[in-house]
């Protein structure tokens, strides 16, 4: 059996998927017979990225502290694919996104002058990029077909695609009960503010939702849901353990995570684990391809009212909500952290 050091950036003070899967990784690597480890390496602020890709390069992984070589690292985030090992597999969750697919978005809150300077980097880091992810690593995996198109279309680098199983915790469901659960950041990009929209549509009258989660946009979304009188509707649990968040999809009907070209989407197979279907968007990215319509829940087009209808559908039929979360269960069945670990591991 190797000795694996699994390496993942992640700033102070966060929390965040990526660091759920790494952590879920390195126990499944120690339940397969491995012996392996978490490495966290940094991840800068704006400006400062250059010291983060340094330092990771420089990072020294060939030892362990005993003097034993470490047989193989795993990657995931950026700059984390920046450690030097002769076995690098990259499993990717995504590069630096504001110099890639957020770039418009990104260039346009900036100066013009900011935006020249931003730009530089931004051809640094795919260079950068482009290299590491070529030259230092070994294999690289992706873990959406989203994160792979990404990686074609800035690059040119191929990838094969390995979809990450949900962590493992004790998921179960209790009952389909009478609300939609909805588990993110509370940030733009998530678009909890589509369901507010959604669940104000006359379509979704009468649907319950809670809200799980915190971050920049709560205060806004508190005050959407005030003003449309939807108090009674709509609860926001803010961030909560993970026995919380277990008892939620345990007992909602349905899972609502219209995120906007999500890279994964762990809150998909955490959902489906527990037997519930997850309604998604159709430009969603990693949930939209592990959604079947129909079957395993809903992939509805952007917009308040296809969003309604489907939140509706689910709430409104008991049966329906069963059907679509044994068809969750199945799906999430094919994705296991044996057969995981099996292809990340090249020693």
């Amino acid at each position: 059996m190797a000795r694996i050091t699994v390496a993942t950036s992640h700033p102070p003070f966060s929390q965040g998927g990526h660091l759920v899967i790494a952590n879920a990784l390195v126990a499944a690597l120690n339940n397969a017979g491995h012996e392996a480890a978490l490495l966290l390496t940094p991840q800068n602020r704006f400006g400062r990225q250059a010291a983060a890709y340094t330092a990771t390069w420089l990072t020294d992984v060939g030892l362990a502290h005993d003097g034993r070589p470490v047989d193989q690292v795993i990657s995931l985030r950026f700059p984390s694919y920046a450690v030097r090992h002769a076995v690098h597999a990259c499993w990717l969750n995504h590069r630096m996104r504001e110099y890639y697919d957020q770039w418009p978005r990104f260039a346009k809150s900036l100066s013009s002058r900011a935006r020249v300077k931003e730009g530089i980097r931004r051809r640094l880091i795919h260079a950068a990029d482009r290299y590491l992810l070529t030259r230092n690593v070994t294999r690289l995996f992706a873990q959406s077909r989203t994160i792979q198109a990404r990686l074609e279309r800035w690059g040119g680098i191929a990838s094969t695609v390995v979809y990450p199983p949900p962590p493992p915790r004790p998921y179960r469901c209790e009952t389909y009960g009478d609300f939609v659960l909805v588990v993110s950041r509370l940030t733009p990009l998530k678009r909890v503010g589509l369901v507010i929209d959604a669940l104000a549509h006359p379509d979704a009258a009468g649907v319950n939702c809670v809200v799980v989660g915190d971050g920049e946009e709560e205060a806004a979304l508190r005050r959407a849901v005030a003003e449309r009188g939807m108090e009674d509707r709509v609860s926001f649990l803010g961030a909560v353990g993970d026995d919380v968040l277990l008892t939620q999809l345990a007992t909602c009907r349905a899972v609502c995570f219209p995120a906007a070209h999500e890279d994964f989407g762990l809150v998909t197979v955490e959902a489906f684990a527990s037997r519930k279907a997850v309604i998604t968007c159709r430009d969603g990215g990693g949930p939209a391809e592990l959604v079947v319509d129909g079957t395993s829940g809903f992939v509805t087009a952007p917009e308040a009212a296809s969003l309604a209808r489907a939140l509706a559908s689910v709430s409104g039929d008991l049966a329906l909500a069963e059907r679509l979360g044994a068809g969750a269960l199945q799906r999430v069945g094919e994705l296991t952290w044996e057969r995981t670990c099996a292809q990340l591991v090249l020693v």
